[in-house]
């Protein structure tokens, strides 16, 4: 694993990430359980060493670089599938309260072990669809920030996230090159639900892997109690 430690630790390094050897050790062992679990669950689709490192590791640690993580923030991660970014965020940073949200039974059985096994200390695994957390009194409004990784469109993935964020707190949604696209699109969303878009972040991955658009949305008001919507209608009908 010695051209994964260096391609984690390089891109780190270029996002002025620190990461010590426990560290490096804790997303070792971590990708190891990815890649035998997505035997027998659809984990990823991603599975080359170089790769795994760069577009799902390092691509993760990258929502760092907005400084939207206060020290002990209450973070959630919507749709947290294999456990990316939520999972390597909170091993960069041990001090995160963190919640992984995730709908898929078999996925949430992974990430508990994962959890278990990665002996990782405030992390909750959720077994929930957005829509419906969003609506529960125990994440309604609940968290500083969520986070979200190739999950939805920004219109439908404000209507997932927003109602989980308190105002004041913030969305940081990975996006690829049609960012400024989806902000646009996603205005109307944002002003209903009480966010607003406070800057689109642009980033190169390491080895030239491809780029990354962090967009960072505050919330500056409660969102109405009509939203989110019941499961599915954001998807079929976006804001």
């Amino acid at each position: 694993m010695a051209e994964w430690e260096s391609l984690l630790l390089e891109g780190a390094r270029s996002l002025g990430i620190r990461l010590d050897g426990d560290q490096v050790a804790l997303l070792e062992r971590f990708s190891g359980l990815v890649r035998t679990a997505n035997r027998l669950v659809n984990l990823t689709a991603i599975t080359g060493e170089a790769e795994v490192a760069v577009k799902h590791f390092v691509d993760s640690l990258a929502g760092l670089v907005t400084g939207r993580f206060a020290a002990g923030a209450r973070v959630i991660d919507v749709g947290a599938g294999a456990g990316f970014p939520g999972l390597p965020l909170k091993v960069a940073r041990p001090d995160l309260w963190l919640s992984l949200l995730e709908a898929d039974g078999r996925r949430v059985a992974f990430l508990r072990e994962a959890v278990r096994q990665l002996g990782l200390e405030q992390v909750t695994v959720v077994h929930a669809r957005a829509e419906d957390a969003g609506r529960q009194p125990a994440h309604r409004e609940a968290y500083d920030v969520a986070v979200a990784r190739a999950l939805a469109e920004l219109p439908v993935l404000a209507e997932y996230c927003l109602p989980l964020v308190r105002p004041g707190g913030n969305l940081v949604a990975w996006k690829g090159p049609g960012a400024e696209h989806e902000v646009a699109r996603a205005a109307g969303a944002l002003e209903r639900l009480g966010g607003r878009v406070a800057e689109v972040r642009r980033l190169s991955l390491p080895r030239a892997m491809g780029s990354r658009a962090l967009v960072v949305v505050d919330k500056v008001a409660p969102t109405p109690a009509a939203y989110p919507r019941r499961p599915g209608r954001a998807r079929r009908r976006p804001l």
